[in-house]
């Protein structure tokens, strides 16, 4: 069990080191922090992301969600639009503000009344706490991954930006941005397994 809480920590270390250097200090120990967190992120996905998935693919989102968080390098040279040479860098990472948000979520478990983390509440009632998180954030649309306000946005932006979500909002193996020969594409995509008919 950790004897200095991450809002403590965070806020003592910003006292003490130059700007630049907590940052980059902050920024890799939330990386480590969410990592120690699986069990919370995989409960805020249980919650936020939709059942078709079912315990395996949700666990499997939440492993590339994890590896993305991992890979993120903020002010990285992002390739530039179409008809366009400017240069456009990632924007900071989101690794610390989400690292404590995921925090939070386990202490709100004793809002309904549990004792537990936050992957020991029944899966409404985290839907519950994570809809009081979220009612005050003004998104009217799908943020990109990185500048999502909350982790669970972000969980969630990250979900639907695959081939995979768009697959499970068609019914149909799409296969987004997959190659397909010329003489494939008037064909209608297959159903997929289980889909209502």
């Amino acid at each position: 069990m950790r004897t200095v809480s991450r809002r403590l920590f965070l806020s003592w270390v910003s006292s003490a080191l130059p700007v630049a250097l907590v940052a980059r200090r902050t920024d890799a120990l939330a990386a480590a922090w969410i990592a120690d967190d699986a069990e919370t992120l995989r409960a805020l996905a249980e919650a936020v992301l939709p059942s078709e998935l079912g315990r395996e693919g949700i666990a499997r989102v939440v492993r590339d969600f994890q590896r993305w968080i991992d890979d993120y390098r903020e002010h990285a040279e992002i390739v530039h639009g179409y008809g366009t040479s400017a240069l456009r860098f990632t924007r900071p990472s989101p690794r610390a503000k989400w690292a404590l948000q995921l925090e939070k979520l386990g202490h709100r478990t004793s809002d309904v009344g549990h004792r537990g983390g936050f992957a020991s509440v029944p899966l409404e009632a985290r839907r519950t706490i994570v809809a009081d998180e979220l009612k005050d954030e003004k998104v009217d649309r799908m943020p990109d991954v990185a500048t999502a306000p909350h982790v669970a946005i972000g969980l969630l932006a990250f979900f639907y930006g695959t081939a995979e979500a768009a697959d499970l909002a068609y019914e149909a193996r799409i296969g987004r941005e997959q190659c397909r020969p010329l003489a494939a594409s008037p064909r209608k995509p297959l159903p997929i397994a289980g889909a209502r008919a």
